[in-house]
């Protein structure tokens, strides 16, 4: 058996059911020690890697969630202004001043620690996520590149602070804009989209193994079904989830057996006015009855 075969086994016995494209490439991304960037639609899983790799290999799943305006301050690390600031009038009420006063307050004592710091100062390599990279900024994601081409930072007062240990990287995108082509260079790169049908079976029946078989193939089927549809946010595998466990918790055993809470159910796969006025009764039903 081949590595990669047995990371995908891994994988599977912590719920996740990757497809071999993904595997492999998350394969060749740990061998490399090179970053992982996952691209795909919000909701088909990409976020879930990570978690199942810091599962697998039983190690620290450390999260930067990026966002418009995400700065080195909030990504790498800051001081802690306001225990410096007392500090400072703790040493001037003693009479001290100076240097040594400056020395203390700019020490690791005083120094806060974000997820880029964290993760290389790990002394066993941590899972570094660093989600939604396409919702920053150019500038952020040169300076990202920096730090990932040699894993050290530089903290003025403190010096050149080299990794204890070289994380494993994900990286994820929505797509919402391109992404630079230096950074695409330093990645190993995977698509990942909506599970195929088996697929989706196979992670319903890990993660809700409570749900019969029958019932099962009624959910997935109808939740594909929904995903053809026109809708503004289409249900990703972790609505699925939540759909099917609401339906076993209701008691329900047949799709078609009861339209009221079918329907009420919906909350848990549709989830802005616009889709829920989209998937009406009548739609539902629909579906549900082509579903098997």
């Amino acid at each position: 058996m081949s590595d990669w075969t047995a990371l995908g086994e891994s994988f599977a016995s912590k719920g996740y059911i990757a497809s071999p494209e993904l595997t492999m490439a998350l394969h060749i991304a740990l061998t490399l020690g090179r970053p992982l960037l996952l691209e795909g639609a919000a909701g088909v899983g990409k976020t879930e890697v990570a978690r199942t790799l810091a599962a697998v290999k039983d190690t620290r799943l450390i999260r930067l969630q990026c966002y418009e305006g995400l700065d080195a301050a909030h990504a790498i690390y800051e001081w802690n202004y306001q225990r410096q600031l007392l500090s400072i009038r703790a040493a001037a009420e003693g009479g001290e001043t100076g240097r040594a006063v400056e020395d203390r307050i700019f020490s690791e004592e005083f120094l806060l620690q974000r997820p880029l710091l964290e993760a290389i100062r790990q002394e066993t390599p941590p899972v570094l996520l660093i989600d939604e990279i396409d919702r920053a900024d150019e500038e952020f994601e040169a300076y990202l590149l920096e730090v990932l081409s040699d894993f050290q930072i530089t903290v003025p007062e403190l010096g050149t602070i080299t990794a204890r240990s070289i994380p494993h990287v994900i990286l994820t995108s929505n797509g919402t804009r391109d992404l630079s082509d230096a950074l695409r260079r330093r990645c190993i790169y995977a698509h990942v989209d909506y599970p195929t049908r088996e697929a989706e079976l196979a992670i319903l029946a890990a993660r809700c193994p409570q749900v019969e078989e029958r019932l099962a193939h009624q959910i997935v089927g109808f939740v594909q079904a929904l995903r053809k549809e026109d809708l503004e946010k289409k249900p990703g595998v972790a609505e699925m989830l939540d759909f099917a466990a609401a339906l076993a918790g209701l008691g329900l055993a047949d799709l078609t057996a009861d339209p009221v809470v079918l329907q009420a159910s919906l909350a848990t796969l549709l989830k802005t006015e616009a889709d829920r006025a989209a998937i009406a009764s009548e739609v539902a039903q629909r579906l549900a009855g082509t579903a098997s």
